[in-house]
Formats: C-alpha cells, sequence, structure tokens
C-alpha cells in the first residue's frame, strides 16, 4: 500500500497537507512529537475520508531521528511521496541563542530532511517514482536581522532541494521547494483583527491556501514556488535592497526593541 509521509503534521501547513492529501485518497503517515494534537488530526482524517493513517511520534530534531521514521516507514507500506514540513519559528539576535537551540533548529530544519530525503529517494530511484515536497521560507532568498538562525537553516534547505532536483529528474522523482512569507498560525501571537487586515492585504496567509499551492506544484513536477504575490514582492524587493537601507531600518525606534 502506498502512502504519503508528512512530517510536522500535527498543526498548520502540516495539518493542511495531511487533510488535502487525504481528500484524494491518499493514505498518510503523519510524523510530529505533539502527540495528542497528532491523535487529533489523525482521527479527524480517518473518519472524515476513509483512508489508512498512521501515526509517529519522535523528535525530529534528535540524532537518529530520520533513521527511525523510515523504520517506521517500512512495517507500514510504501512513501511515494514525502513531505518535509517540520520547523519552528525563531526570532532573536544570534548572540543572545544558547548552542544546544542552535544544534535543535539544524537538525530540525536541516539535518534531518537531508537525511529523510536520503533514505526515501533511494527508494523512488529504484522505483523510477516518487514526489519530495520540502517547506523553506521566504528569508531563504535574502538575510533577515534577528533571523540569522532561522534563515540560514532555510537558505542551507533551498540550495539542497535545488540541487537534488538536479539529480533524481533523471530518475523520475520530483522535487518541489516552496517558500511561504508569513503564514497564519498560532507562532505569530497577533490579535484576530491584526490576523483579518494582514490576510487581507495579503501580507499573512491561511495554511490552507499555502498547502493547496505547494501540494499543487508538486503533483505538476515544479521546481520551487513563491506562494503569494505579496511574498514575491516582498522576496524581490529584499533581494535588491542595499544594506545600509536595512541597517536604516534596524534603527527605528520599534525594530530596535525588537533586537535586543
Amino acid at each position: 500500500m502506498r502512502y504519503t509521509l508528512i512530517t510536522g503534521a500535527s498543526s498548520g501547513i502540516g495539518e493542511q497537507f495531511a487533510r488535502q492529501s487525504a481528500e484524494r485518497g491518499e493514505n498518510l503517515i503523519l510524523v510530529s512529537n505533539q502527540l495528542q494534537a497528532l491523535q487529533s488530526v489523525s482521527s479527524s482524517i480517518a473518519e472524515q475520508y476513509g483512508v489508512d493513517v498512521r501515526i509517529l511520534d519522535i523528535d525530529l530534531s534528535v540524532a537518529d531521528a530520520a533513521e527511525r521514521v523510515y523504520a517506521f516507514a517500512q512495517t507500514v507500506g510504501e512513501v511515494d511521496t514525502l513531505i518535509s514540513n517540520a520547523g519552528v519559528l525563531h526570532f532573536g539576535k544570534f548572540l543572545n541563542t544558547t548552542e544546544s537551540y542552535i544544534d535543535f533548529i539544524t537538525a530540525l530544519h536541516y539535518t534531518t530532511p537531508m537525511k529523510l530525503c536520503r533514505l526515501f529517494a533511494h527508494d523512488m530511484v529504484s522505483r523510477r517514482s516518487g514526489r519530495i515536497l520540502i517547506v523553506s521560507s521566504m528569508t531563504a532568498w535574502t538575510p533577515y536581522p534577528t533571523m540569522s538562525l532561522y534563515g540560514s537553516t532555510k537558505v542551507a534547505l533551498k540550495s539542497f532541494a535545488q540541487s537534488l532536483w538536479y539529480e533524481l529528474r533523471e530518475h523520475n522523482v520530483t522535487v518541489t521547494t516552496i517558500f511561504p512569507g508569513a503564514v497564519d498560525t498560532p507562532l505569530y501571537n497577533l490579535s484576530d483583527r491584526a490576523r483579518k487586515y494582514l490576510r487581507a492585504f495579503g501580507v499573512m496567509t491561511s495554511p490552507e491556501k499555502i498547502a493547496r499551492k505547494g501540494l499543487r506544484a508538486m503533483r505538476r513536477g515544479r521546481r520551487r514556488l513563491i506562494p503569494g504575490l505579496f511574498t514575491k514582492i516582498a522576496v524581490t524587493a529584499c533581494k535588491i535592497l542595499p544594506a545600509v537601507v536595512i541597517l536604516a531600518v534596524m534603527k527605528i525606534p520599534a525594530v530596535r526593541r525588537l533586537l535586543r
């Protein structure tokens, strides 16, 4: 039996990847370290769509996480779609970041996804069939103050995924990378009114829309996707802004308070 494996599937974009995949009749392997939420999502999807849903509760930042996910999947069935989505949002000056947190986010955002791709892509190449979707971020396109750690891991994902696309395409295995901007999830501590306005102006996008666009791009075999007009404009603007402009922005009192 074939399965779609999704990391970070207990909430946000990951949950929407799961629901929208199940809507198409795909069986699922859902991975997260939020067991209660994972069980709730799993039960809801299985009941609503009638697909087979397996869950794995695991911390994806531990050294052997990828190997354990792969071993679990081997006992379930054939993974023909891998969606690497798990991640955490992090703001803060780099010098205020602990060494342990650097290890954590680097493993979660880069090391484990890279290992997962290595393990599952090997099987896909052998079958000459498979799809990989990697969730990066708009921060992969330019440096952002207070996001040096988060952004650099997303840059690494961007480079890795683009290189992997070249390597696997001759084997009929697609690799799609998506670069979302701000997504309306609980990670942002905002009022309902603020969320409403940010979504209305396209500054923030719903997880449902990001997942829908990402899955569509993956199924069409696209190499990469920057979803949303505002995100495209922001990426383009940030790429051409000289450093002196960013330094000027950093002197604004409200921004300085964020940088403390």
